[in-house]
């Protein structure tokens, strides 16, 4: 869509386009006691998100089956080091997700079951993005990366924020900096596999969270380019929603943006 595509429409508008484009490429497969659901969303082998749903105690258990976080061992990212474990246990505690046996699980009810569901594919997208360049040669993540910077520069921020939106789903921004007396409340995500899905999850998670924050509020997107060029798909659905891009190797030009 372009910018000025973007800008004739509201907010509500924006948000039952997502909603629709979610309903219509989502597929139910039924395997016994379990249903499939394939989710337009993509891991990073551009393959569909599958998770899996049955009944269970008068609600519905939801998982990954544990394919997220074995997909990573098999790649070579192991969750090997205290702090690994750790930035791993943070990712999912801001989703409400819980780790069992390798499994990414939640619990739902009839009522909440959308949130809950829309809560475990962002669970899987944020580890897969969180560890996309976490090879065992690598000292550091991108999120940490982006917050020792932010520490250098002298950014005051809450890490991992979650905050409702409209829709009822929850996000989570990696750093929320308050408002200053020269700039308004700004939320920020650190994107360290930058590809369309990570544009559209972050983009919808603005605009759902948007009419709920103060006045002139910013969102910000700190795009990893360290490995390939970012492109411009990605920069420009950024912008026709309102979310300014920083890319990494000129973060430098940004910062100001975000100190004071």
């Amino acid at each position: 869509m372009s910018v000025a595509a973007a800008n004739s429409e509201t907010i509500g508008d924006l948000v039952e386009r997502y909603h629709t484009w979610l309903r219509d490429r989502t597929i139910l497969k039924k395997m016994r006691q379990w249903t499939e659901i394939t989710t337009p969303f993509l891991d990073r082998h551009n393959d569909c998100i599958q998770i899996y749903a049955r009944r269970e105690d008068g609600g519905f258990l939801l998982t990954d089956d544990a394919y997220t976080l074995n997909d990573l061992e098999i790649s070579g990212c192991g969750l090997d080091t205290p702090k690994r474990k750790e930035l791993l246990q943070t990712t999912l505690n801001g989703f409400g997700i819980k780790l069992v046996d390798g499994a990414l699980q939640v619990h739902a009810t009839a009522e909440n079951f959308a949130a809950r569901k829309h809560n475990l594919v962002q669970a899987v997208l944020a580890v897969n993005d969180l560890f996309y360049l976490a090879s065992p040669t690598l000292k550091s993540l991108f999120l940490e990366d982006v917050a020792a910077w932010l520490d250098l520069n002298g950014v005051r921020y809450l890490p991992r924020v979650k905050i409702p939106g409209l829709s009822g789903f929850d996000h989570v921004f990696d750093f929320a900096i308050p408002k200053s007396s020269s700039r308004p409340e700004r939320l920020v995500k650190a994107v360290g596999n930058p590809n369309r899905d990570s544009a559209q999850s972050y983009a919808f998670a603005w605009l759902d969270t948007q009419p709920t924050r103060p006045k002139n509020a910013a969102a910000y997107a700190i795009i990893n380019d360290s490995d390939r060029a970012v492109s411009t798909t990605v920069t420009d659905a950024f912008s026709a929603y309102g979310i300014s891009s920083i890319i990494w190797s000129q973060r430098d030009t940004a910062s100001s943006d975000l100190a004071a």
